[in-house]
């Protein structure tokens, strides 16, 4: 596929330059709740991440739901992941890993589950994106994928002051019709796509921003935070996440 927003070298830069990447992965991670009670409602046993690195979501599937969990990436860096894993009390060998290409590698098993997180929105073919999720996914089988919503008002505060990262994203395809009608030609059902989470933003170059830029992202971080505990829902405007889920 030639339409993808980045390549390895963008991929090798970023997860170098991150800081806090090794950490305690807490029961209530984020999705974590979904994640469980897939679960407990399909009783999978499997699943594998895709595009995953450092492989958060397959480490908390095995920490958490004893899942046998593989994650598959591109770049993968073994150090970080074997720090990773320490730091959840697991070892080296509790997690499959997989480096290659999604677009060139065949899957020689499936899964019970089919995971991405932030891995769509780089190309700019939705659906032959999504597509390629689909030969590792057993008949019967989850697809559960998640993207940022940067049609909101983050959306808004990583144009304005993280333009290049925000260029790495297909933003049209952050519409959960689109994506929900994409599983829905691809021969999925139980075809699900909302917005996913209260009020949240952030700025992967936070670092490097002036004093005045912080300030103003915190306030209007402040001001979205008592906006949301007023009217608690989520929403294309303030929701920083969005969900796709569809059965095989």
């Amino acid at each position: 596929m030639d339409n993808n927003l980045t390549d390895r070298s963008f991929w090798k830069a970023f997860w170098e330059s991150r800081l806090g990447l090794i950490f305690n992965i807490k029961r209530d991670y984020i999705f974590g709740d979904i994640l469980g009670k897939i679960k407990a409602q399909k009783g999978a046993q499997t699943a594998i991440e895709l595009g995953g690195f450092p492989g958060y979501y397959a480490i908390y599937l095995k920490k958490y739901e004893n899942m046998d969990t593989t994650l598959f990436d591109y770049f993968i860096h073994p150090g970080l992941i074997n720090e990773l894993l320490e730091k959840n009390g697991l070892k080296q060998d509790d997690i499959k890993v997989i480096e290659a290409d999604l677009f060139t590698y065949k899957p020689v098993e499936q899964y019970d589950m089919v995971l991405s997180f932030g891995l769509i929105e780089h190309f700019k073919d939705t659906k032959a994106i999504i597509e390629t999720h689909l030969p590792f996914l057993k008949t019967g089988g989850t697809l559960f994928i998640t993207l940022p919503n940067f049609k909101s008002i983050n959306g808004w505060v990583q144009r304005k002051f993280d333009l290049e990262n925000y260029n790495k994203h297909y933003i049209e395809c952050m519409d959960p019709a689109l994506l929900a009608d994409c599983c829905r030609q691809l021969g999925l059902t139980e075809v699900e796509s909302y917005y996913y989470g209260k009020f949240s933003m952030w700025l992967e170059n936070k670092g490097t921003q002036s004093a005045l830029a912080k300030a103003f992202v915190k306030s209007l971080w402040f001001a979205g935070k008592v906006v949301t505990k007023l009217v608690p829902f989520e929403s294309k405007a303030l929701s920083p996440y969005i969900v796709l889920k569809a059965t095989k």
